[in-house]
């Protein structure tokens, strides 16, 4: 129903808990606000808290998920109170899990067990944002950033406000793939900190959408996050492009210009490509980032900003430093935390999650009617070794959309590039190391020359046991049609009956 924003009457707090201890600890968070409560309401079944959403009025909602059966089901629980704030709790705590729960209407996201001072200063914090202490007339509009913090996910308490669109850096690195859950893991430990942040990986990957992610999960994520790639820019410009110059510096300079070191002034500067950068621009940089202080060209004033750095670059560093192209010096001071992405290769299981992503997003911007791919595009998909990894698929998919419709994207419609088999050297599936990860199959000893219907049986059954099952993934290792396998297990049931 409604709630009692924007006047001076105690806050109405609702807590859903299965377990009743929990609800009413978390309820002992009214004693420590400084807003006036009234009694807080306390549930242990969600059919009630439902029924009194819609008719009664609430201010804060706060809500375990394990209770109502998982983020997903929240939303129904958003929608019947949109103007109260909500706080998700859950003591299966994740980044995955806290994005999930923003998506369905959560303001903020902590793991059990919690701290009620800590909670206290979360409703605090949105409360105060709902009740401005100035007219709203006099307040000069201001682009907000997302408030996301890691265990606690904190969303735009204003929804109308325009948000940068770096801010979905987080939300759009899609994966459930080990490889993927070991760097959801990494950027939740490492965006607290103010160290610097070396992101390395091949081109496509994700790496300024990782470096968005640590900004966005950091306590800098109200102010800028500034972008420079460095081999973009020719090197007799970059060095003013990152420190800014002033008036009369160069041919050209009519005015005084800010650099990229001052725009993310409490902030988070990303050096994209940094690998390109000329020697001596990396010693200006190693000053920069030893004292925080750097001069404009052209000027003599000495000017202090604090900003932290991410860098990204998709070559080997210690080979630059080898072939000396990159300093060391230079190196040590910016790997203090590490994030490797890896291609797209080495994380099959991401492939068709990001090309169903990609599929959605582009079919609603281009009013297609795409739901999904058949078999044979899905087998192909999976096992092509996407060189230009994310970024080559993700510009592969939209131009499916683009050049045709239909419900289903088919074989047919993918790029020849993507069809031709004959283009993939030394890019099969290891079956072999597939199988590893596995139990291995049992040995089938060979007593007489097996029919070429039961090898081919053996071998289907082996491809389909090392990847659990997978058929569409079995098919392209083994480089035949899903169909093919659907039409072989058919035949050995004709035969068993």
């Amino acid at each position: 129903m409604g709630s009692n924003e924007g006047k001076e009457l105690p806050v109405i707090v609702r807590v859903l808990d299965a377990t009743a201890s929990e609800a009413a600890r978390t309820s002992a968070v009214c004693a420590k606000l400084s807003h006036a409560c009234t009694d807080p309401i306390l549930y242990t079944e969600s059919s009630s808290c439902l029924q009194d959403l819609a008719d009664k009025t609430t201010d804060i909602l706060i809500i375990d998920l394990e209770t109502i059966g998982g983020d997903e089901a929240l939303e129904a629980y958003a929608v019947r109170c949109p103007k109260a704030v909500i706080i998700a709790v859950s003591s299966k705590g994740s980044v995955s899990r806290a994005v999930s729960a923003m998506r369905a209407g959560a303001h903020d996201f902590l793991t059990k067990p919690f701290s009620l001072d800590a909670l206290a200063s979360k409703i605090s914090f949105q409360l105060k944002q709902r009740r401005p202490t100035q007219p709203a007339a006099s307040v000069a509009p201001q682009t907000v950033q997302p408030a996301v913090s890691f265990p606690e996910f904190s969303a735009p308490p204003a929804r109308t406000v325009p948000v940068r669109p770096e801010t979905a850096g987080m939300n759009r690195l899609v994966g459930t793939s080990a490889q993927m859950r070991d760097i959801h893991d990494q950027i939740a430990r490492m965006a607290p900190s103010q160290a610097p942040v070396f992101i390395t990986g091949e081109s496509g990957t994700g790496k300024e959408l990782c470096a968005a992610a640590v900004h966005d999960l950091s306590e800098r994520r109200s102010n800028r996050f500034v972008t420079l790639n460095c081999a973009a820019i020719p090197r007799d410009l970059i060095e003013s492009e990152i420190f800014g110059y002033v008036r009369g510096a160069f041919t050209g300079a009519t005015d005084n210009r800010e650099g990229a070191a001052e725009q993310a002034n409490g902030g988070t500067l990303f050096l994209d490509e940094i690998g390109e950068m000329d020697l001596l621009l990396q010693s200006k940089l190693l000053r920069f980032l030893q004292t925080g202080t750097f001069q404009r060209l052209g000027d003599t004033h000495t000017r202090k900003v604090d900003a932290r750095i991410i860098c990204a670059t998709n070559r080997n560093p210690v080979q630059e430093i080898s072939a000396g192209r990159f300093r060391e010096d230079l190196y040590y001071r910016l790997h203090v935390l590490p994030i490797h992405l890896p291609p797209l290769r080495e994380r099959r299981d991401d492939i068709l999650p990001l090309a169903e992503t990609f599929l959605e997003r582009y079919s609603a911007e281009e009013r297609r009617g795409f739901r999904g791919f058949d078999a044979d595009a899905e087998a192909r998909i999976i096992s092509y070794p996407w060189p230009g990894n994310v970024r080559q698929l993700e510009n592969t998919i939209r131009q499916i959309v683009v050049m045709n419709d239909g419900a289903a994207v088919t074989y047919d419609m993918l790029p020849l590039v993507i069809r031709d088999q004959s283009s993939r050297p030394g890019t099969l599936i290891d079956l072999s190391r597939e199988r590893s990860r596995a139990a291995p199959p049992p040995s089938r000893p060979f007593g007489t020359i097996e029919p070429l219907w039961a090898q081919e049986r053996r071998i289907i059954e082996d491809a389909l046991d090392a990847f659990d099952g997978n058929i569409a993934m079995a098919a392209a290792a083994l480089e035949i049609s899903p169909s093919t396998i659907y039409r072989k297990r058919q035949s050995w049931t004709a035969r068993s009956m």
